[in-house]
C-alpha cells in the first residue's frame, strides 16, 4: 500500500476506508490527484458551513487532541523508539507532555485571542469604531517532518484548530511508525469532516501540493521548502516554512565553561543531534578553548558513559542514507572525542571535531547529527563577521557573563531566535514566537503567534449613518475647505 487517506472517523471504519481509497489511488497518478481534489473540496465545504468558527468547536477539538496524546502515550513512545530509538524520558517530555502542555496553554487563552481588537478611528469618521477581527483562513496543508514526528506535525495542527481551520496532515514517510500512529489514532478523536491524514512519500506530497490550499505549513529542509513555496505561489497561498540552518554557538571568555559545556551537550546531542534548533558549531574564544573542550569531553562521558553505543539515553540516526552522509563529515577535522560508528545499528558516537576549516564539508551544510565542530576565534568582531558571512540561522546561542558582549552580538547579527547562556530550549516557551528568518524559514508560530499565523487579521470599520457631511467628502469638492478642515487618511 503506497499511501492512504484517513478521514477522521470511527476506528473500525477507518481501515476499510483507507484500504478502499488506497486502492483507487494506486490505479494511477490522475486518480490520486482527483481523489485529493475531492478531499480538499470536502474539507472546504465543511469549513464554509461555519461549524469550525465557534469557540466551542475549537475547544472540543483541542480537548480531544489532548485526550489522544494521553490515551495513546504508550503507542507514541513505541513509535518514536522504532523510528529514532528515542528514550522514553525524551519522548515523554518533548513529544507527549509538550503537546498536552501546549494544548492547555491554548485552551486557557483562546477566547481572549479570538476577541476583536479595537482600533482608534480618526475623528473625521466620527461616529465610528474600528477593530481587527481574526478570521480563520480555511483549509490548510500541514507537511510534517521526521526528527520530531509528533511535535512538529501536531503542533501546527493545534494552531490550525485554535484559529478555526480545517486541515490535511501529511506526516513524514522517513519516520513511518510515528506517521502510522498519527494516521491510526487521530481519526478516533477529531472531527471527521474537518481533518484528514495522508500517508505516502514524494508522489503523494507532490500531488497534495498541486491542490489549492488556504495555507501551507512545511517543516523540513531548504531545498524542499523552495519546492513548497513555488507550488504555493501558483495560487498565492500563504506559507509558514520552518527550516533549520547552521546555528552558531558562541562561548565567550567570560562564560561559565562548565555550565556552557553541559547545556551545549544537552542541546547538541538530544535526539542524537537530529534537532533543527541544536547548536551546529561552536565559536569559542581561544583563551578558554582548552578548558571548554576539557569540560565538554568530561560532560559527554558523564552523560553517555565510556561506551555510548550501549547508553540507553542515546538514540540512532534515522536512516542509513543520513548515517552515510554523517560519517563522511567526520573527515572535516580532528576527532577530539568520539568518532565511533556502526552502520548496522545506525550508531554514531557523540563526536567533537577540532582543527575544522570554515571551508570543510561540516561547515557547508546543516549537520543534523551527533557531530559538533569547534572553531576558535579571537574577538567579538570576528564572531560577528563570521556569523554575518553566512545565511541566517534558526537559532543563535551565546554563552557569556558580560552583558555588553551579549548586547553587541545580538544587536549585530540575525537569527530566527536566540538563547543567552542556554540553547535549543526557546521553542518550549509557548508565548515566544518560533520560526526562522531568511534561509532558515519564514513565519512564526506557537501560542498566540500560531493562532495569528492561521488567521486573517481582518480590519473592519463600522461607520454610523447618523452624520454624513457631504461638503467634505462628496463632489463637487471645495478644495480650499478640504485642505483647511480635513486631512483624509492615506
Amino acid at each position: 500500500m503506497s499511501e492512504a487517506i484517513l478521514e477522521s472517523q470511527p476506528k473500525n471504519d477507518a481501515k476499510s476506508a483507507a484500504m478502499e481509497r488506497a486502492g483507487n489511488i494506486a490505479q494511477g497518478s490522475n486518480a490520486g490527484v482527483a481523489d485529493f481534489r475531492k478531499l480538499v473540496a470536502d474539507r472546504r465545504a465543511y469549513f464554509l458551513s461555519g461549524v469550525t468558527r465557534s469557540a466551542e468547536w475549537r475547544e472540543n477539538q483541542l480537548r480531544d487532541l489532548h485526550a489522544m496524546m494521553e490515551d495513546h502515550a504508550e503507542d507514541f513512545y513505541a513509535a518514536l523508539w522504532s523510528d529514532l530509538r528515542r528514550n522514553r524520558i525524551e519522548a515523554d517530555l518533548i513529544d507527549v507532555k509538550y503537546m498536552t502542555s501546549e494544548i492547555d496553554h491554548v485552551l486557557s487563552h483562546l477566547r481572549r485571542w479570538m476577541k476583536p481588537v479595537p482600533i482608534s478611528a480618526p475623528y473625521q469618521l466620527a461616529p465610528s469604531h474600528a477593530e481587527v477581527r481574526f478570521d480563520p483562513l480555511g483549509v490548510g496543508l500541514i507537511i510534517g517532518t521526521w526528527n520530531y514526528p509528533l511535535m512538529l506535525t501536531l503542533s501546527p495542527l493545534v494552531a490550525a484548530i485554535a484559529a478555526g481551520n480545517c486541515a490535511v496532515i501529511k506526516p513524514s514517510e522517513v519516520s513511518p511508525a510515528s506517521g502510522e500512529a498519527i494516521a491510526r489514532f487521530l481519526p478516533e478523536y477529531l472531527d471527521r469532516k474537518a481533518f484528514s491524514v495522508v500517508l505516502g512519500a514524494v508522489p503523494e506530497t507532490t500531488a497534495l501540493l498541486e491542490q489549492q490550499w488556504d495555507h501551507i505549513f512545511f517543516t523540513g529542509g531548504t531545498a524542499v521548502a523552495k519546492i513548497v513555496m513555488a507550488a504555493a505561489a501558483k495560487n498565492l497561498t500563504p506559507v509558514v516554512l520552518e527550516l533549520g540552518g547552521k546555528n552558531p554557538t558562541i562561548v565567550h571568555s567570560s562564560a561559565n565553561l562548565k555550565v556552557a559545556a553541559r547545556r551545549i551537550a544537552f542541546g547538541r546531542w538530544i535526539n542524537t543531534g537530529q534537532t533543527c534548533t541544536a547548536p551546529d558549531y561552536i565559536l569559542v574564544f581561544k583563551d578558554v578553548a582548552p578548558e571548554f573542550l576539557k569540560q565538554l569531553k568530561e560532560t559527554l562521558i558523564e552523560f553517555y558513559g565510556g561506551d555510548p553505543q550501549n547508553s540507553p539515553d542515546l538514540g540512532r540516526i534515522v536512516s542509513t542514507h543520513h548515517f552515510d552522509r554523517l560519517v563522511k563529515l567526520l573527515e572535516s577535522g580532528t576527532i577530539f572525542h568520539g568518532g565511533q560508528h556502526d552502520r548496522n545499528e545506525r550508531f554514531i558516537a557523540p563526536t567533537v571535531l577540532t582543527n575544522v576549516s570554515p571551508d570543510s564539508p561540516a561547515m557547508q551544510e546543516e549537520i543534523f547529527g551527533p557531530i559538533l565542530p569547534v572553531l576558535e576565534v579571537d574577538s567579538v568582531q570576528e564572531v560577528i563577521q563570521f556569523v554575518n558571512a553566512r545565511p541566517s540561522a534558526l537559532g543563535l546561542y551565546l554563552f557569556s557573563e558580560d552583558s555588553s558582549v551579549t548586547e553587541q552580538i545580538l544587536s549585530s547579527t540575525s537569527s530566527g531566535d536566540a538563547d543567552v547562556n542556554d540553547c535549543t530550549l526557546q521553542p518550549t516557551i509557548h508565548d515566544l514566537p518560533f520560526g526562522g528568518v531568511g534561509n532558515s524559514g519564514m513565519g512564526k508560530y506557537h501560542g498566540e503567534w500560531g493562532f495569528r499565523a492561521y488567521s486573517n487579521a481582518r480590519g473592519v470599520l463600522s461607520h454610523s449613518t447618523k452624520i454624513d457631511i457631504g461638503g467634505l467628502r462628496y463632489p463637487p469638492y471645495d478644495h480650499n475647505r478640504i485642505l483647511r478642515e480635513i486631512v483624509m487618511p492615506s
